[in-house]
């Protein structure tokens, strides 16, 4: 029974751990990844937006950190979800984590194209000579090449949702609910990355409807954790 006790208590410090991390996640990835972008580019102005990234430097050089911030965070928020979830088959949780590994090197790349952007905007020798119309090109460039960057990381933010929503839905200890609904949630990213470069002038995002999984998996973690009955039946 103390044993019992003390795996239930560590277990259920393990998920709060997780919920926060994963909590963390969001005001970090809606800040860097979509609040700035959209308030400072101007996609009928490619002047307007260098003025806008000008004169908000450094809340744009924020949205970088906190962009990178976000894809180690998401590595912690994995750890810690594979180790609620190995029980269940520990060779499908590594999975979880392997996938966040591929997502925050490829998020960090990905943010030298916004560090390319600073270079333009701050006139630096190497767009020395260049006219106006020139500089703005290579604005519109590296601008297109991090929202395609974005579109490729998406696929990992949603195949790491593939491993952890089906050993929910296996566990017993977390609502299978939950487990569909994070499926659903990987389904909407990755069909956002088809549609994206196969039919980008379509413009639609269907993530922006499939969220709630990880909302959902975020509030349990926190508020519940595991279901402990359910839990200890793998031991």
């Amino acid at each position: 029974l103390k044993n019992d006790n003390h795996m239930i208590s560590s277990i259920k410090s393990t998920a709060r751990t997780a919920g926060l991390l994963y909590l963390l996640q969001i005001p970090l990835g809606v800040f860097g990844i979509i609040y700035v972008p959209k308030f400072l580019i101007d996609k009928r102005s490619l002047s307007q937006t260098i003025d806008n990234f000008s004169s908000n430097e450094f809340i744009f050089r924020l949205s970088i950190v906190s962009a990178i911030i976000c894809a180690l965070v998401t590595i912690a928020t994995a750890v810690y979800i594979s180790k609620i979830l190995k029980v269940v088959n520990h060779n499908i949780a590594k999975w979880i984590v392997i996938f966040t590994l591929i997502l925050a090197p490829i998020t960090m790349i990905n943010e030298l194209n916004n560090v390319a952007i600073l270079l333009i905007i701050q006139k630096s020798k190497y767009t020395v000579g260049f006219s106006n119309k020139e500089t703005e090109a290579l604005l519109y460039l590296f601008l297109n090449l991090h929202e395609y960057g974005i579109k490729m990381i998406n696929i990992f933010f949603g195949l790491w949702l593939l491993p952890m929503g089906y050993l929910v839905i296996k566990s017993k200890y977390i609502p299978q609910i939950v487990g569909y609904l994070l499926l659903i949630t990987c389904v909407g990213y990755l069909i956002d990355f088809v549609l994206f470069f196969l039919f980008s002038s379509l413009r639609i995002t269907i993530s922006d409807f499939t969220w709630i999984g990880e909302v959902i998996m975020v509030l349990w973690l926190l508020t519940v954790g595991v279901k402990t009955n359910e839990f200890l039946k793998y031991f």
